[in-house]
């Protein structure tokens, strides 16, 4: 059996070996981590912003699809040019045969001239089609407003989740100096208990708390960092920078946009501005052209026309002669389709209950849009309530920590009570870090809904 002097000096044994490995797996990890950044940029939010804008491929897909939208839509107003054809036509003719007498006697043949050659051009315009082509040049007009109206949405959403990393990068290098501030504090105070040791007035167990505490900060100092490392690199891909650029933001965490609107205000900015309701609106508008397209097919078509051609040889009149001869003709075509009495009815119907489902989808948009708004606006004011209560919660753990620093090298408190208000201090300024970054965050989101990012 072990004496108790000889378990606490092997237990101590124990505690420095593992400060001893805490210490070597911190030195070999630090120095996988330490980065050398190629390039320092200092940026604001609102430079991020407009880097991610030009460059972020998301947004180059959203101006892509505008391109295109804007082509088809060229394509449907071409729709309503008068269309051109022209055509040339070369045969060999037999000789014709006469049956003076019947199918089934023999006939008899009269010679004709053998080649036969065409040239011909042709040209017409709608002018009625029940409206039909002006709709579908509406409706084209229409995707491409959705297609804009969707890239804003896709910048917003660059937006904010680039001002998220933005604000968590920034968090996390306040957090280092944090942390960097409680290593040298905590080594001033290892420094000052170790003295305390050395006059015998504390154990050495004391000692090995303290450094056990510095060790676990240190090795915290380590995750920040490689936090701040994953948090760059994911910025710099999002804004088109290359990996190794090292981003140093510049935003006052401290400033803080205070809501001096109401609920409703920001509820009638979100009705108005708010991407997915105006996408909605144009969705509605665009099944109400589709059914007004539908319905044309129950319409006549009106087509004016004028065609102009040569022919050798002359065969159109009689007598028929070996010469070239050209012939036009100019009118109007009217047409209708009596299938479209029976076969049309049921896209009309079916028309008709798409634009009513659009209806109730857009009602739903807007229902969904008050819970939002509503949601981030409490977030926003509440996430600013927390800053204040962490400005606070600070005061009281300055002055806890305060009072036992004093208490305990005054020898009347232990350094378990110490190292607790240390934590709790350290707690409570990354607390309050939090709390600003959130409520940044917060307000960003509450612009984000309404439609104003």
């Amino acid at each position: 059996m072990l004496s108790s002097i000889q378990y606490m000096c092997y237990r101590h044994k124990l505690i420095l070996s593992s400060l001893l490995l805490c210490s070597v797996a911190f030195q070999n990890t630090f120095a996988e981590t330490n980065l050398t950044p190629k390039d320092t940029l200092k940026l604001s939010l609102q430079q991020i912003w407009q880097q991610a804008e030009l460059q972020n491929k998301s947004v180059k897909i959203s101006q892509l699809k505008i391109n295109s939208s804007l082509e088809n839509l060229k394509d449907a107003k071409a729709e309503r040019l008068p269309e051109i054809n022209t055509g040339t036509k070369y045969a060999r003719i037999s000789n014709l045969p006469i049956y003076e007498n019947g199918i089934l006697n023999t006939p008899s043949y009269f010679p004709v001239l053998h080649n036969y050659f065409q040239l011909n051009t042709e040209a017409s315009v709608v002018v009625y089609n029940g409206q039909k082509l002006k709709n579908q040049v509406k409706e084209e007009e229409v995707e491409n407003q959705i297609s804009s109206i969707e890239k804003d949405m896709t910048v917003s959403d660059i937006k904010f989740k680039a001002t998220a990393y933005y604000l968590e990068l920034e968090r996390n290098l306040l957090f280092k100096d944090l942390v960097n501030a409680n290593i040298h504090e905590q080594q001033k105070r290892l420094d000052q208990i170790r003295e305390l040791f050395k006059h015998g007035v504390i154990l050495r167990s004391d000692v090995l708390r303290a450094e056990l505490s510095l060790s676990k900060q240190k090795m915290l100092l380590v995750e920040i960092e490689n936090t701040i490392a994953i948090n760059n690199q994911k910025l710099d891909v999002l804004i088109g920078l290359p990996e190794n650029t090292f981003l140093n933001p510049s935003e006052d965490v401290k400033s803080q946009v205070d809501s001096i609107k109401l609920y409703d205000e920001y509820l009638t900015d979100a009705f108005s501005n708010a991407y997915g309701i105006r996408i909605s609106e144009k969705e509605t508008e665009l099944k109400q052209l589709a059914l007004k397209i539908v319905k044309s097919g129950n319409l006549p078509k009106v087509t004016a026309y004028a065609e102009y051609g040569y022919t050798y040889p002359q065969i159109f009149l009689y007598p028929y002669a070996g010469a070239l001869y050209g012939l036009g003709q100019a009118g109007v075509k009217i047409s209708y389709t009596l299938s479209s009495l029976y076969q049309n009815k049921h896209k009309v119907k079916s028309a008709e209950i798409q634009a009513e489902k659009q209806h109730l989808i857009h009602s739903n948009e807007e229902d969904a849009l008050r819970v939002q708004v509503n949601e981030a606006y409490v977030r926003y004011n509440e996430s600013l309530k927390r800053v204040k209560v962490s400005e606070e919660n600070i005061h009281q753990a300055s002055e806890t920590y305060r009072i036992v620093y004093n208490t305990y090298f005054n020898q009347l408190a232990l350094l378990t009570d110490l190292l607790d208000a240390d934590t709790q201090l350290l707690q409570s300024k990354f607390d309050l870090t939090s709390a600003q970054i959130r409520a940044k965050l917060e307000y960003y989101y509450l612009m984000k809904t309404i439609g104003n990012l």
